[in-house]
């Protein structure tokens, strides 16, 4: 006899329900075979076997789900594994290395920085790369946030959309990639309060050490001898000598860092009845960074409210705010780096040096920043709604539902720089913008189904609208340091300024899908956009087509007599998608203005600033894809291998104008690119054993770009390296060939060489060393592959989960090799080396080589990296009854582990410098270990 008893278990398997000895429970669950067990005890542990019922799996598409096994486009769905159990601030960091054609650099570590997404290589030179983010099916790219606006432990699942077939329903914003996020929902039962809390320590992965003492000296006794100085003293600078003398040093990169630590506290509360059902959470969010000054603070609110207000009518809320917190002033670590270790950091008062290595003022104390007032906060504020209706009776199987969403994005920035930090007169600046966006979106739906044929049509009709404005304000001269920012108007030299845009978007899009017996698949779809950035002279409008193909040859009786694969499926897509890659108002022509002097008054005039151009319309990527789904021996073994083909024309550049129309250039539709790739998934499980199970995923991805057209004349652009036939971003440098010894002739290459001067090879054979015929491209930016592995292995309650991630072929310029040190007189890191005469060294110049071609030290940027470890234990379920919990999972991760690279530096993936309190400074990437635990 079947009861009506049934029991829900939660994300860690576990569950209660009532049974008596002897009863028999019905096990099922979405991909895995259904097991019947008898009760012969309080505590069952039961395993399920996977089957390829995984193509029932509900795949969210955009404006709307699909079963995985009706998906004719390209959509991967990142592991749920990598959401929940990964301490990051944000979700890019989890899919980095995990998802095949998805691939994501970490451009600083600085706390609450973001990550740069890129799907499928770059299709643009010069417009933005980045995929189209849409939460809870309202777009979040464009609106002023960001991913990391969305708390990872909010977050049910993601979805990255790469074919037109599946980008195509988003038009003008679809070329790049799209990724789809959805949040957690409330379900119904009783009410659950879960929390999620970890916390843990930030290292810098590799610090690029900078001389000790000793060597520091000895390293100035070089330099004078290869420069022909006598030596005067044993340091470059007089203020060195108290501390050399004393035989004290300072290491000034431990001055300028610090313990990194990371803490985050996420409480939830979700339930519901049938008919209500909601999801409540906070999150509290506090990064200090390994550099002293950058720090990062989030705290963030979401409540997700469903009701069924009739059986008809469905109604819901998406509302989140978000309030960031990126204040402080910051150290900087360049500049640190550069210090002497003889160097002075306090003056005799207690306060930081100005000039540490006075009488040398070209560094400054790298201290100083913590000195500045640096204020820079963000809110997000974002409520969306939706009312589903769903049609009765003969209409049975029609919904129309409406969404609506609206974000106010308010920005904070403003510093004061004052006396205690080298600026005698006082400057302070202030930034305040908002930006208002909406968006209204009517989807009608219809499913149907007669005998073996299946529909679902959708048809969508939407407006979106971006309101941004910003006020400046600045003043330099301060009687002291106690007004400063907070009050700007007692500064002597006042400046200020405001903007003001606005842009919208209408759409119309219509989808339909069908299929016949399960078996073959077609998905029709158009999208129109109208756009209001685009030029009068031309229509606003532009259609975006795609044609996608299916076949489920698994559902064959030929293959199901095989008895081998459990899934196997056949995918051809085609289409159109565009780039709305051109700004506000970049297609007239506008003034700016300037002020001049006359007849002895300052004036405000105006000056010539953009020419525009009313024909422009938007990149159009045309993309044909090709994929396999497979699965055999149960699932034993399953993933996918996908092709593909992009081609960008009208790209958005500018060309050169004569400089007699007043004008420097003109933005045109004149460039194209291809793109294409392969891409692979593979999923195997090992070994399945009672207590033990091994599971292992590998994806790997190849992606090649080139220019193929740019201004129609055939030629290259040798000024901003761009190069027909070639990637679209390259190293385009002197090659290389070692370094001058002594003995050997240079006097009729390079009569400005001399032994220990860098060695180039002579392409052109004129026996000269030129810009015009030696430069050659030496390589690419972007990684040729990417690749990962992850191995996840099951011994009873523990989990161990081992993920590596790799890049290769990238080449980039070692800024962390082209110090300049013309006089000698700062330190250098002791990995970087150099040349003298006794080492004979034939990849570094001597002390005394000035670089005057501007060689940027291509290297190997190529890396392989242990990016993270987990290890968790789930607590079995008498524990949890002694304790009176839900659930309790414990976690232990490490982040950045180790890195195998050539590359000689702080990190081959972060090249960056970025602001710190009006100071660039170098940052590098950190390891991070950290211990979480979430209980239900």
């Amino acid at each position: 006899m079947t009861t009506a008893k049934v029991a829900v278990a939660d994300g860690d398997g576990q569950f209660r329900i009532t049974a008596t000895k002897g009863e028999r429970l019905s096990f099922n669950y979405l991909g895995y075979t259904t097991k019947i067990v008898e009760v012969v005890g309080e505590l069952l542990n039961v395993t399920l076997i996977e089957t390829n019922e995984t193509l029932n799996d509900v795949v969210v598409i955009g404006y709307g789900t699909q079963k995985r096994s009706d998906v004719t486009g390209s959509v991967v769905s990142v592991p749920k594994a990598r959401l929940s159990q990964l301490p990051v601030t944000n979700v890019l960091q989890s899919i980095e290395g995990a998802v095949a054609g998805v691939n994501i650099t970490s451009t600083s570590s600085v706390p609450g920085s973001q990550p740069n997404a890129l799907v499928r290589g770059q299709n643009s030179i010069s417009a933005g790369a980045g995929p189209y983010v849409v939460v809870d099916g309202v777009p979040l790219s464009k609106t002023g946030g960001s991913l990391n606006d969305i708390n990872p432990n909010d977050i049910a699942s993601v979805e990255i959309l790469k074919d037109a077939s599946a980008t195509a329903i988003y038009g003008t914003n679809g070329s790049n990639g799209v990724i789809l996020i959805t949040t957690k929902r409330g379900t119904s039962g009783k009410p659950v309060i879960r929390y999620s809390g970890y916390a843990g320590l930030d290292n810098i992965a590799h610090i690029l050490e900078p001389r000790d003492g000793s060597e520091y000296v000895q390293k100035y006794t070089d330099f004078l001898k290869q420069t022909g100085q006598v030596q005067q003293r044993p340091v470059p600078n007089i203020g060195e000598l108290p501390a050399y003398n004393a035989g004290t040093t300072t290491d000034w990169v431990k001055e300028a860092t610090q313990q990194g630590t990371i803490q985050d506290h996420n409480v939830s509360i979700s339930g519901g009845s049938q008919d209500v059902k909601y999801f409540v959470s906070g999150d509290y969010l506090k990064q200090r960074g390994v550099i002293k000054g950058y720090d990062f603070n989030r705290i963030g609110l979401r409540s997700n409210l469903d009701i069924n207000v009739t059986s008809f009518l469905t109604v819901g809320t998406s509302l989140f705010l978000t309030s960031n917190n990126y204040d402080g002033g910051r150290a900087n670590l360049l500049f640190a780096t550069a210090m002497s270790p003889y160097a002075q950091e306090y003056n005799a008062n207690g306060t930081y040096t100005i000039y540490p290595m006075n009488p040398e003022q070209l560094y400054t104390n790298p201290l100083l920043g913590l000195n500045t007032t640096q204020i820079n906060r963000t809110t997000n504020i974002n409520g969306n709604g939706y009312a589903e209706i769903k049609f009765p009776g003969a209409l049975t199987g029609l919904k129309f539902r409406l969404n609506a969403g609206y974000t106010y994005f308010p920005e904070r920035r403003g510093s004061y720089i004052g006396r205690l930090a080298n600026d005698l007169n006082g400057t302070a600046s202030s930034f305040n913008a908002s930006t208002n966006s909406y968006t209204l979106e009517n989807i009608l739906t219809y499913s149907k189904d007669i005998k073996k044929h299946h529909f679902d049509f959708t048809a969508l009709y939407s407006a979106q609208e971006r309101k941004y404005n910003s006020t400046t304000a600045g003043a330099v001269g301060f009687v002291n340091d106690e007004l400063g920012l907070d009050n700007i108007g007692a500064g002597a030299t006042q400046t200020s300024a405001s903007y003001r845009e606005r842009s919208g978007l209408n759409s119309q899009m219509g989808r339909l899908f069908y299929s016949y017996d399960s078996k073959y698949l077609l998905t029709l779809t158009a999208r129109r956009d109208g756009s209001s950035v685009f030029g009068a002279n031309t229509t606003k409008y532009g259609v975006f087509p795609s044609a996608a193909i299916g076949w489920n040859i698994i559902n064959e009786d030929f293959i199901k007599k095989a008895n081998i694969f459990s899934n196997l499926k056949l995918r051809l897509s085609y289409g159109k998608t565009g780039n709305e890659a051109v700004g506000v108002y970049r297609t007239i022509t506008t003034d700016v203005t300037a002020r001049s002097p006359f007849n002895g008054i300052s004036t405000i005039g105006v000056l010539a600033g953009n020419l525009g151009n009313r024909q422009l319309l938007w990149e159009t990527t045309k993309t044909a894809n090709i994929g396999l789904d497979f699965g055999i021996f149960k699932n034993r073994i399953s993933g996918s291998i996908e092709a593909y083909q992009n081609k960008t024309s009208g790209l958005l550049l500018n060309r050169s104008l004569p400089i007699i129309t007043g004008y420097n250039n003109v933005l045109e539709n004149i460039g194209k690119t291809t793109n294409r790739g392969l891409e692979l998934t593979l999923n195997s499980q090992n070994f399945v054993g009672k207590d033990f199970r091994w599971e292992t995923m590998v994806v790997f991805a190849a992606n090649k770009n080139k220019i193929t057209d740019l201004y129609g004349d055939g030629k290259d652009d040798l000024g901003n390296r761009w190069f027909l036939g070639k990637p679209i971003s390259v190293v385009y440098d002197y090659k290389m060939t070692g370094v001058w010894q002594t003995g050997e002739d240079v006097s009729k290459q390079d009569p400005t060489a001399k032994p220990g001067s860098l060695k180039f090879a002579d392409l052109n054979g004129d026996g000269k060393i030129t810009g015009d015929g030696d430069r050659t491209i030496l390589g690419q930016t972007a990684p040729k592959w990417t690749g990962g592995i992850t191995n996840t292995f099951h011994y009873k309650n523990i989990n161990l989960s081992v993920f590596i991630q790799t890049a290769q072929g990238m080449t980039k310029n070692n800024p962390d090799l082209s110090y300049g040190d013309e006089t000698g007189r700062r330190n250098t890191p002791a990995e970087v080396g150099y040349w003298t005469p006794e080492n004979m060294s034939q990849t570094r110049p001597a002390l005394s080589y000035n670089n005057t071609l501007g060689y940027g030290y291509a290297s190997d940027a190529s890396y392989t990296r242990v990016k993270d470890v987990t290890l968790s234990y789930v607590f079995s379920q008498n524990v949890l009854d002694k304790l009176h919990l839900g659930g309790l999972t414990v976690y232990a991760s490490g982040r950045n582990l180790h890195t195998f690279t050539n590359w000689i530096g702080w990190d081959p993936e972060q090249i960056t410098y970025v602001r710190g309190g009006g100071i660039a400074t170098q940052i590098n990437k950190h390891s991070q270990q950290t211990l979480q635990t979430t209980i239900l």
